[in-house]
């Protein structure tokens, strides 16, 4: 069984959207996955937002899911980690950059253009040489960082939009941008299955 982290910035919004809609659509497709998610940031146990609640409540997703704060434990925990943005991913890999190869956001892991998915690669690798080199308190190769400038030039933007202390609306959007990638996430684990 596969399991899935999803990471956010306090585990109130997306990241438990994300969490409740992929453990209903895995349920339904099939795919024998447990789901958990987390946040940055978060305040373990504060309730998630009474939008978020509320559109996982019209999906008929009775889940009780509370904040949890990102630890070792449940990053070791993890198969593949989803984070909801790019700061989420770089803050992650900045304190576990022995999780580089299972962790991404959510859009780029579905994403199929090969030359970004190989950019990403490679500015992931960087990032972690980067961060590995300043923890042992050495200065990151210069050549490095000029790199890691022209690779996030190039890469479009993989981010879940933040609805926090916005509208109802505004987490409809989050959570129909949410939905989108959740379905291909899915066709991609029932294809790398197959294989």
């Amino acid at each position: 069984m596969m399991r899935i982290l999803f990471v956010c910035t306090g585990n109130t919004c997306r990241s438990p959207m994300a969490e409740g809609l992929l453990r209903k659509l895995a349920k339904e497709r099939g795919v024998d996955l447990e789901v958990r998610s987390a946040g940055v940031s978060a305040i373990s146990g504060t309730s998630i937002s009474r939008h978020a609640s509320a559109i996982l409540l019209d999906e008929g997703i009775h889940d009780h899911i509370t904040s949890s704060q990102l630890n070792a434990e449940n990053v070791a925990w993890a198969d593949l980690i989803l984070t909801l943005t790019g700061g989420h991913k770089r803050h992650l890999l900045q304190y576990f950059p022995e999780a580089v190869s299972k962790t991404h956001t959510l859009k780029e892991y579905v994403h199929n253009e090969e030359a970004v998915n190989r950019d990403i690669s490679e500015l992931d690798s960087l990032y972690a040489d980067a961060e590995l080199t300043i923890a042992l308190g050495g200065e990151p190769d210069a050549a490095k960082l000029q790199r890691i400038i022209e690779i996030r030039q190039r890469i479009p933007s993989f981010d879940i939009t933040d609805p926090f202390g916005g509208s109802r609306e505004d987490y409809e959007l989050a959570a129909a941008e949410i939905r989108t990638a959740l379905h291909s996430l899915i066709d991609k684990l029932e294809s790398l299955r197959r294989l």
